[in-house]
Parts: structure tokens; C-alpha cells; sequence
């Protein structure tokens, strides 16, 4: 079937769809372009090396992973139609996601304990390169929560069902594109220090 022998509903959803993927490709070349900025700047002679990645980082990576399973969880249960197991699922999610974040700013206090300071006299530009990397994903996990904090209510609304379930999809999507960020930046501050 050619897609211009679709449904107006179909067309609709595609589109979402793709405006999705064009914003997830967007925000990977924003991520690239700082993450490439991060290598040029470590030829300064003020570049510090070496300095240990906050334990909060590693616990944070653990919840993400944990995260994209309670998500793609979530999703197979409203779509089979099991409501209570999909809402557990779906709270569960965003308890994680507010962990994650908690655990953010816990690296960040753990990096301050260690002297490594985001703006003023004591800071760098290494550390200002990891705060504002940190601090950009951190909105977009926002962003995600807020996308999940919808599909809880439209599913405690009953709004998914008989194969109607392109919002859940949606979150999921952008979930897991949250969380691979988080990996990639994770290990990319992990191997080029």
C-alpha cells in the first residue's frame, strides 16, 4: 500500500513520527558538537586530565539501563492491555528518571568536594565542559519526564487501547534516546579525560 493511500490518522501519526526522530537527530549533533569542542579543548595547556569520574555518574548510568527496561515494559503491557501493570511500570520509570537526576547533582556535589567547580576563579574548562554537558542532558531527561508524566495521565485516562497507543510509543522512543545519550556521554567522559 502506498503511503498516500493511507488514512488521515496514519499519515498523522508518521508525522509525529518523524518530527520525533528529526528532533532526536538534532540534539545528537548538538551533543557531537560539544563533545568534539571537549577534544579540540584538551590541547590546552589548562586542560585537567586524569580526574576521576563522581561515583554518583556510575550509579546514574545503572538507573538508565534499568530505566529503558521499565519503559519498554511499560509499553508491551498497555499495549497487551494490562492497565495496572503498564501504571506500576510507567510510575516506576519516572521515579528512575527523578533518581537519575537526583543522582546528577550528587556528582556534581561530589565534584565540587573534589574542587572542581562549574564557573568562578577555581574553575576550568574541563569542568565547565562536564557541567554543561551534564546540565543539557539533565533538561532533556526533563523534557522526557514531562513526556512520561503525559502518557501516565492519558493511561490512567484509559486513552490507549485497541492498538491506539502512539503517545506511549512516543515516550518510549525519546525515553531510550535520553538513556543511550546518558551511556555515550558516559563512556565518552569515562575514555577521553
Amino acid at each position: 500500500m502506498a503511503y498516500t493511500d493511507d488514512t488521515p490518522e496514519v499519515k498523522k501519526n508518521r508525522a509525529k513520527k518523524m518530527m520525533l526522530w528529526f528532533a532526536m537527530i538534532s540534539m545528537t549533533m548538538s551533543f557531537a558538537g560539544l563533545t568534539s569542542a571537549y577534544v579540540i579543548s584538551k590541547s590546552r595547556p589548562d586542560w585537567i586530565s586524569g580526574f576521576a569520574i563522581p561515583q554518583a555518574f556510575y550509579i546514574s548510568l545503572f538507573i538508565v539501563l534499568i530505566s529503558s527496561l521499565t519503559i519498554y515494559l511499560a509499553r508491551v503491557s498497555v499495549q497487551k492491555e494490562k492497565h495496572r501493570q503498564g501504571m506500576v511500570l510507567l510510575i516506576t520509570t519516572f521515579i528512575l528518571g527523578v533518581l537519575f537526576i537526583y543522582f546528577q547533582f550528587e556528582g556534581f556535589s561530589q565534584f565540587i568536594a573534589d574542587g572542581y567547580f562549574f564557573t568562578g576563579e577555581q574553575s576550568t574548562i574541563t569542568t565547565s565542559f562536564i557541567y554543561l554537558v551534564v546540565i543539557l542532558h539533565i533538561a532533556h531527561i526533563i523534557g522526557a519526564l514531562i513526556a512520561i508524566l503525559v502518557v501516565i495521565y492519558n493511561h490512567f485516562k484509559q486513552k490507549y487501547h485497541n492498538g491506539q497507543t502512539l503517545g506511549i510509543e512516543l515516550a518510549e522512543t525519546f525515553w531510550h534516546f535520553v538513556d543511550f545519550l546518558w551511556i555515550y556521554l558516559f563512556l565518552f567522559f569515562y575514555f577521553v579525560r
